[in-house]
């Protein structure tokens, strides 16, 4: 077998300060970290609140499109579900127009969790909004929708510029 030259460390340097991919991911992973920590007193993780605001609509919303608005596939979305489920925040229940579609709803305890964590999530994300000097918020949450969009075979979620 022919040794495989190494890549020069030049390389490497570059690829870690012009990745899209790695910055996105460490940003992504400081964000969690940050509204892990301020969602703590309302006993919720970032993704629970994430998971239970995307349930807070008028009617029980299907797995599908939860899991789009989410930019998560099926499988991570069941799991998700599951400690919701078992602390009474979400129930899940078979379409009654269509037996193959499952539908998650709120319960009142879900509600009133997730009413309990919106002031924690405000003032984290308010002062976050704050540290971004010089940054234009809508504009960097429109980039982030576009390339979370733009991935191949997968629909964005219909969402405002707010």
């Amino acid at each position: 077998m022919a040794a495989v030259p190494a890549l020069p460390f030049e390389t490497t340097l570059h690829v870690r300060d012009a990745c899209l991919c790695l910055h996105a991911q460490r940003a992504a992973r400081a964000l969690a970290r940050r509204f892990d920590e301020a969602l703590r007193p309302a006993g919720l993780t970032n993704g629970q609140f994430s998971l239970l605001m995307a349930l807070n609509g008028p009617e029980p919303a299907s797995m599908g499109e939860v899991a789009v608005l989410l930019g998560a596939d099926r499988t991570t979305l069941t799991a998700a579900l599951k400690p919701l489920v078992r602390r009474g925040f979400a129930l899940v229940h078979t379409d009654a127009g269509d037996g193959r579609v499952r539908r998650i709803a709120l319960t009142a305890q879900g509600h009133a969790r997730l009413a309990a964590a919106l002031p924690f999530w405000t003032r984290t994300h308010d002062a976050l909004e704050a540290e971004l000097e010089g940054a234009d918020p809508m504009r960097l949450r429109r980039d982030l929708r576009s390339l979370s969009a733009s991935r191949p075979g997968a629909p964005g979620p219909d969402l405002d510029d707010s």
